[in-house]
């Protein structure tokens, strides 16, 4: 096997390209992998890609397999899907989804990758990340039987909670979009839909991963006295006004902060990051998660997606990447 492989690279603000990498030998504790399938984060990766991270957030936002800084060039990713062509025995030939930019094998300790279920096609197993996303939302602000929960944004980390939620008993689960497309990816996720101006209101909890100003706005809107937004957006660069004026404090609302980057206070003593994302992996036997799947570009193609999906131009949710096999 060649050392050399290829990587994907943002060179700058808005320009991306394929560059040749060097992969080394792996040593007895690690695996050397070769990429199936990766996920684009839409949010995230569109944000890097923009060259939008602000600097007080360069080191909380590096990836774990990250090389190079913001806002490039850098090496950015972390949805991979791949087999393990070398490496501890009871790992050789097993699919196994590691936090590993777009590239097309790679080496790394045999403690990042967590085997995929066999029952877990590649292309759904790019989600892990997202659902880790969620599983961790649900940690911080778990529902109640019987309660009414909205969830605004309908992108990948939106429709993944709200698909969590779905499996809760006795939870009302409605999800919120300005895109009237999403009601066909609701109603495969088994929710309600609506449109902001005719979201239900008096909710318990509202899950808000739509990073736009207006739908955190909304969000406070639709509570009940004494409900919770849990925020899942992040803006990167951009500054919010939140309307903490009017029923806010009358209401006692409170709006509080999940971020996949530490294991939510409910469950680190009891769970391990490897744990939280074999959960993830475990959750997506859920054929409904294919519902979150929009397309499939070769790799070599990387280049001209990223600035699609940046402006706009690029419909969909998750965007798999194939590696030519």
């Amino acid at each position: 096997m060649s050392p050399t492989e290829s990587a994907f690279w943002v060179v700058s603000p808005g320009t991306g390209e394929i560059r040749p990498v060097t992969v080394p030998a792996p040593r007895p504790d690690e695996v050397r992998v070769r990429t199936l399938r990766s996920g684009v984060s839409r949010g995230t990766e569109t944000l890097v890609f923009r060259g939008a991270v602000p600097a007080s957030q360069h080191t909380a936002m590096r990836a774990p397999y990250q090389e190079g800084d913001f806002p490039g060039p850098v090496k950015y990713g972390y949805l991979n899907v791949g087999v393990v062509e070398q490496g501890p025995a009871e790992l050789r030939g097993r699919t196994v989804f590691c936090l590993y930019p777009h590239q097309t094998a790679y080496v790394v300790p045999a403690v990042a990758v967590v085997p995929v279920p066999e029952t877990v096609p590649p292309s759904r197993a790019v989600l892990a990340g997202t659902v880790e996303t969620a599983v961790n939302a649900l940690w911080d602000a778990p529902p109640l039987v019987g309660d009414r929960v909205t969830v605004i944004g309908g992108g990948m980390v939106g429709c993944s909670v709200a698909r969590l939620l779905a499996r809760f008993p006795g939870v009302d689960v409605e999800l919120v979009d300005v895109d009237p497309a999403r009601a066909e990816t609701a109603a495969a996720l088994g929710v309600g839909f609506a449109h902001p101006d005719a979201a239900a209101t008096g909710r318990d909890l509202v899950f808000h991963a739509s990073a736009a100003e207006a739908g955190l706005r909304r969000s406070l809107e639709l509570l009940r006295p004494e409900g919770t937004v849990v925020e899942l957006s992040w803006y990167g660069d951009r500054e919010v006004t939140v309307p903490l004026g009017a029923g806010f404090h009358s209401g006692r609302l409170s709006v509080r902060a999940s971020q996949v980057g530490m294991v939510a206070p409910a469950r680190r003593s009891t769970r391990s990051y490897a744990d939280r994302l074999a959960l993830a992996l475990d959750l997506l036997r859920d054929p409904a998660f294919d519902a979150l799947l929009s397309a499939e570009h070769p790799f070599e193609r990387l280049p001209e997606v990223l600035p699609d999906l940046a402006s706009g131009s690029l419909a969909g949710l998750c965007h798999v990447i194939t590696y030519g096999e």
